[in-house]
């Protein structure tokens, strides 16, 4: 896996491009000379927790036979400061799902995401803890 990031002004503003040519635009935030042109890296690092998880989860819920009509996720981060740096400690990901979908089941499926498949999850797993919320309709 090989991503490649290119800055695309004199201050913050960046491309990040997949070995696909699908492209990301980060930035910095304004009190650092940013110009809000794009996530910062840290929301992205939510973003894919968020991501990876719903791939799991939308993948699980379509192998038991469960009819999503709308699927959402909102991740929320609290960062602590560590020496220089920042470190995110609490991560919670409400999951919320419409559609002919058993409770119990989309509930396994995302318990089996944050704890088993999901590698962004797993990887933040050692500094953050990650709790998760389901609703459904």
């Amino acid at each position: 896996m090989k991503i490649t990031i290119k800055r695309t002004d004199d201050d913050f503003a960046m491309e990040a491009k997949n070995e696909d040519g699908n492209i990301i635009a980060m930035d910095g935030p304004p009190n650092l000379g940013g110009h809000n042109l794009g996530f910062r890296p840290t929301q992205l690092l939510l973003a894919a927790v968020g991501g990876c998880s719903a791939i799991d989860v939308v993948m699980i819920l379509k192998k038991q036979k469960q009819k999503i009509d709308s699927f959402e996720i909102e991740v929320d981060g609290e960062k602590e400061k560590v020496e220089e740096y920042s470190l995110f400690r609490n991560i919670t990901i409400h999951f919320k799902l419409k559609g002919e979908i058993e409770l119990e089941k989309a509930q396994r499926a995302v318990q089996l995401s944050i704890e088993k498949y999901c590698s962004v999850s797993k990887t933040l797993e050692p500094t953050a803890k990650i709790s998760y919320k389901v609703s459904v309709n």
